[in-house]
């Protein structure tokens, strides 16, 4: 039997950020701080365990290199969330552009508050900032992603927008 390559669909979800963004409330015992460079290790290990790039994720070293060369790459703009060990149990990984890139929780950590937290964390600072909105891509097959972005009060636009 042969395989197939199923097409993904890829959706594209925007807030708009000229509205109130409430700040995030924590669960108890988690915190967050932005990315530093000790982060590396810790943050891809969280990717490859959410299994957002799949087997495209580069090794740590070419990751990071990779990242922090990138043109729209702020470490300020990158957001970690901690367990209460200091443990990175969450990311937010946005670019320059109002672009949130990756956003991933550790599945042991799911389904309590994080991602929409991480969310919040990156709509403020982006508010902050003074752009008018904030976009992501997701697929169109990641049904619990797509929830976490209408509650927090995503919309679908065209892909190309």
């Amino acid at each position: 039997m042969q395989s197939q390559d199923v097409a993904r669909t890829t959706l594209r979800f925007r807030r708009d950020l000229g509205q109130p963004v409430d700040a995030p409330v924590w669960p108890a015992g988690f915190a967050c701080r932005t990315l530093a460079p000790g982060d590396a290790v810790a943050v891809h290990a969280l990717l490859k365990a959410a299994d957002l790039h799949g087997p495209d994720l580069q090794d740590p070293e070419g990751w990071w290199t990779a990242l922090t060369r990138d043109s729209e790459f702020e470490a300020a703009l990158c957001f970690v969330a901690l367990d209460a060990e200091l443990r990175i149990v969450g990311v937010a990984q946005c670019w320059t552009s109002a672009f949130l890139k990756d956003l991933a929780v550790h599945p042991e950590f799911r389904r309590l508050g994080i991602g929409g937290c991480l969310l919040r964390q990156v709509f403020g600072a982006f508010r902050a900032r003074g752009a008018s909105n904030l976009d992501l891509k997701v697929d169109a097959g990641n049904a619990p992603a797509i929830r976490l972005y209408e509650r927090a009060g995503m919309y679908r636009v065209p892909l190309a927008g």
